[in-house]
């Protein structure tokens, strides 16, 4: 009976990963632009120990069809985007990874 515990060195151990108030209207600005192009239809936060995850699904009912993770590092993070278990960028600032989103302007000829 004479083990003690600081709840501030628990607390500290689990440091909680969220997404900052500018993040997340980056991402919520790119989720309602592929929402009214009919592409995107929902999406998830979950907060994981250790990292902080947006889902964009396609149809509610199935797996998501893009997971954008942030995961605390050194200079302040890092962040990735997947594909189901493929990972299709990662880097430091979440404007490097979401330029895997970024449309690709086509030729069309006539």
């Amino acid at each position: 009976m004479s083990n003690l515990y600081r709840l501030a060195d628990q607390r500290a151990r689990r440091r909680i990963v969220s997404f900052d108030k500018r993040e997340l209207s980056r991402l919520l600005g790119l989720y309602s632009m592929r929402v009214a192009s009919g592409e995107w239809r929902d999406y998830a936060i979950d907060f994981r120990p250790g990292m902080a995850i947006f889902s964009i699904f396609r149809h509610t009912a199935e797996q998501p069809l893009y997971a954008i993770a942030k995961v605390p590092g050194g200079g302040g993070g890092s962040y990735m985007v997947y594909n189901g278990p493929r990972k299709l960028a990662h880097g430091e600032t979440l404007e490097d990874v979401l330029s895997v989103f970024e449309r690709k302007l086509k030729l069309l000829l006539g």
